[in-house]
């Protein structure tokens, strides 16, 4: 996991780390918002080399991402890129779709992120070339080719693929895939590194806990993530506590009539020196996430 393969010709650089033998992934080394910087890369990719093509999950947030993305897969492998999965709706992850027609690949993902991607990507797609000052360059929207509606296992080029809903954890139509004989969970955006859990007002708090304590029970060896670097059960299991903690805190002080600031001020003291080492943006992020929970009460 600690070598690193440069993908020939990226106009950014796009760096393939070897997961395992057949698993890589391509970690954005910016985490936040779009730039004209970062030319609005700012997540993760991975992709799996079956004996019958390349399986990918999640595609960046351009064509041209998506372009760099199928560069750096071809630096590993000439096989094709057959399938794309993309985790959610979420613009960072599935509008580099569009670099991938041309592969005939077969693109999955949610009914419901599908859903969700028809009614928000044309404003996404402005949203990105405006914050990055035109730096994504043209984006053609395309969609997925493929809905799924419950959990199902696949066998796909000699290996065994599970699908997993977070039922709406992160966003509405949130999808992981479990390697069962590799233990290797891809999250998306469910799950997280070195930075807090990423909740949304569009998610479901007590769905996205559930879903982090299936995945512990699952015991991955290696969790792949949609922002920051590859971690391990450790770290879900450390969002699955620090989550359920403040959700409990939360709903306790809205029901006993206390406003958010009243709650922040509780939570920071009961929970700050335990949860703040273990994340890079502890005090950046738990009002944001006091405040928002809040709000999900109502």
């Amino acid at each position: 996991m600690t070598s690193s393969i440069w993908a020939a010709n990226a106009s950014i650089d796009f760096m393939v780390t070897p997961i395992s033998d057949n698993v890589y992934s391509i970690v954005s080394p910016s985490i936040g918002l779009p730039t004209p910087e970062n030319k609005g890369w700012n997540s993760n990719s991975h992709f799996v080399v079956t004996n019958k093509g390349v399986l990918l999950f999640d595609t960046g947030s351009s064509e041209l991402i998506g372009n760099e993305i199928k560069n750096a897969i071809k630096s590993v492998t000439d096989k094709p890129v057959r399938w794309v999965i993309n985790s959610h709706s979420h613009a960072d992850h599935w509008l580099g779709n569009a670099a991938f027609t041309d592969t005939g690949a077969e693109i999955i993902a949610s009914k419901q992120a599908l859903a969700t991607m028809k009614n928000d990507g044309p404003s996404a797609v402005e949203f990105y070339a405006r914050v990055t000052k035109g730096a994504i360059g043209p984006t053609q929207l395309v969609y997925p080719t493929l809905t799924l509606t419950q959990e199902e296992k696949w066998h796909v080029g000699g290996i065994d693929i599970e699908f997993i809903f977070s039922n709406d954890g992160h966003s509405p139509g949130d999808i992981l895939m479990w390697l069962p004989q590799q233990k290797i969970i891809f999250g998306g955006d469910v799950l997280s590194s070195d930075w807090m859990p990423i909740i949304t007002g569009h998610g479901n708090v007590p769905n996205l806990i559930e879903t982090l304590n299936v995945i512990v029970k699952l015991k991955p060896a290696i969790v792949l993530t949609g922002h920051g670097r590859s971690t391990t059960l450790k770290s879900v299991r450390r969002d699955a506590d620090l989550l359920s903690s403040v959700w409990k805190q939360v709903t306790s002080g809205y029901n006993n009539g206390k406003n958010s600031n009243e709650i922040l001020s509780d939570v920071s003291a009961k929970l700050g020196q335990k949860y703040r080492p273990l994340y890079q943006d502890f005090d950046a992020e738990i009002e944001r996430h006091v405040k928002l929970m809040y709000k999900l009460q109502k």
